[in-house]
């Protein structure tokens, strides 16, 4: 089993919490064949998704956008995530949406936390499930 890792790098704190909870999950898991692709932002993960899919078996999308003062964070956020579900169901692939959304930074930074919220452990869970589900 091959996985593919998109990661936004925007907000490094919150992006570092998420990838070595993904990391260390995947590991406890057994799948260790992995690969990380960093990006700048939540907009151009679909992108380097759609261009190395074939060459894995899933993904996992993570990263984080924070509201502020401009509807951006809604048009960003719907694009992404339309994006990211059409090139699964297309690809036939399991794409993991680990993308958090949050209305302000202590929001991204409690949830992609490990003694906290984990949505990195949560994306691992949902992609093992998924994989069971799917042989």
């Amino acid at each position: 089993m091959k996985i593919g890792i998109a990661i936004a790098d925007y907000y490094p704190e919150i992006s570092k919490n998420l990838i070595g909870s993904v990391k260390n999950n995947l590991k406890k898991n057994g799948l260790k064949n992995y690969k990380i692709f960093y990006t700048g932002g939540i907009f151009e993960i679909p992108y380097i998704i759609s261009k190395k899919i074939n060459k894995f078996d899933a993904f996992i999308a993570i990263g984080c956008v924070i509201k502020g003062e401009t509807p951006h964070f809604d048009f960003l956020s719907s694009s992404v995530f339309s994006s990211l579900l059409e090139l699964s169901i297309k690809k036939k692939k399991p794409i993991i949406n680990g993308i958090l959304t949050c209305l302000n930074k202590n929001q991204a930074l409690i949830r992609s936390k490990i003694d906290k919220k984990d949505k990195g452990k949560e994306c691992v869970k949902a992609l093992i499930k998924l994989l069971n589900k799917t042989k």
